[in-house]
């Protein structure tokens, strides 16, 4: 596989994984993408770390604002419903 085949292939579900454990769990709300790249386990190169942000961002699990990145995906099944009925929790 050559250099061209590799950067066209994108991201591997493993990698996509290891970014979204990592914000998921980041101690504070905010995280640069300096940091980010710090925090990770393995070393992920920086256009496929960009490709894997913009993903999640498109996937509502992360918003990218001035001051960093923040997790705000929630799994929490009471919430998701209030917010559909229209309840207050």
């Amino acid at each position: 596989m050559n250099m061209l085949q590799k950067l066209q292939q994108g991201p591997t579900l493993a990698t996509i994984r290891m970014v979204e454990k990592t914000l998921q769990n980041m101690p504070n709300s905010v995280m640069t993408i300096p940091e980010l790249k710090r925090a990770l386990p393995k070393q992920v190169n920086h256009n496929t770390l960009i490709e894997i942000l913009e993903y999640l961002e498109q996937s509502y699990k992360i918003a990218i604002g001035l001051k960093g990145i923040t997790w705000i995906y929630n799994t929490n099944t009471r919430l998701a419903e209030a917010i559909r009925n229209g309840h207050r929790l």
